[in-house]
């Protein structure tokens, strides 16, 4: 059964709280798609605890089930609308670097640049498609002579933790800011000290109530779109600000270190 429907067959049944959720999701449901449970909340003027009631009262896990079924509809009816898919790829990558181009806060950036210039050990944790973003920041800052290590299985991340302190900097990498396994693994690296920087579009989310420093994209993701490119074009945005930033601090080192790779990979090439 449709979201939608389930939603208006039980509204009859629903507190007064309830029903300004009803009454927000009716009004916007594209706009839901892109919320995180503590918005969803905070555009309701409800507790969060209001919202996983109600969604659990018509027959569903919680916000991110509901989500993905609402998902479905929207999506459905853009289809029926005739939105060319080239069109809404093209509008989104646009749209994604003027957004998260705007919602930088350049003096958390500067923070970031200065954690990760000063840090004696710095790892990457990100799991899925963030992985691939942490990746992309490791080829990155190699190339300027930062070492970094990225660490994406979700087991190794917590033993990794076991060998952290106060030297270490955790770049974590999640859109939604509520990926458990990164959360889990973030607070193990917190209590044994390590500092963190997350890179997220969320600002209130699990992950960043242990975030040093928080560092905002922009690519809200529906659920049928999770690990989408528009999304890791966000994350790189933001990737490729902090090592523009680390090059500048070190441009000597990242000029010499620049000339040693291109010269080494010059030979491999035919």
């Amino acid at each position: 059964m449709k979201a939608s429907i389930r939603l208006e067959q039980a509204k009859r049944n629903f507190t007064k709280s309830e029903l300004k959720i009803y009454d927000y999701i009716d009004k916007n449901p594209a706009q839901v798609l892109y919320h995180s449970l503590t918005e969803l909340a905070e555009a309701c003027n409800v507790g969060e605890a209001t919202v996983l009631r109600l969604f659990r009262k018509i027959g569903y896990k919680g916000f991110q089930s509901f989500k993905f079924s609402l998902a479905k509809e929207v999506d459905a009816l853009g289809e029926e609308n005739g939105n060319s898919y080239i069109s809404r790829v093209r509008n989104s990558m646009l749209r994604t670097l003027e957004d998260s181009s705007a919602v930088i806060d350049e003096a958390q950036l500067e923070r970031a640049v200065d954690m990760i210039d000063s840090a004696d050990d710095t790892v990457v944790f990100g799991v899925g498609s963030s992985s691939i973003a942490g990746l992309d920041m490791q080829n990155r800052l190699l190339r300027i002579g930062k070492n970094i290590e990225v660490v994406a299985d979700p087991h190794s991340q917590v033993m990794r933790t076991a060998s952290m302190d106060k030297d270490t900097v955790v770049v974590a990498i999640s859109i939604t800011g509520s990926t458990r396994d990164t959360v889990d693994s973030v607070k193990a690296a917190k209590d044994k000290g390590a500092r963190i920087i997350s890179i997220t579009n969320y600002t209130k989310s699990p992950l960043t109530k242990f975030s040093e420093c928080v560092l905002l994209s922009s690519a809200k993701e529906s659920p049928l779109d999770s690990g989408s490119l528009v999304s890791k074009v966000a994350q790189l945005f933001v990737i490729d600000l902090i090592c523009t930033g680390l090059s500048i601090r070190n441009s000597e080192q990242a000029e010499r270190i620049r000339l040693d790779i291109t010269g080494n990979i010059t030979g491999k090439l035919y």
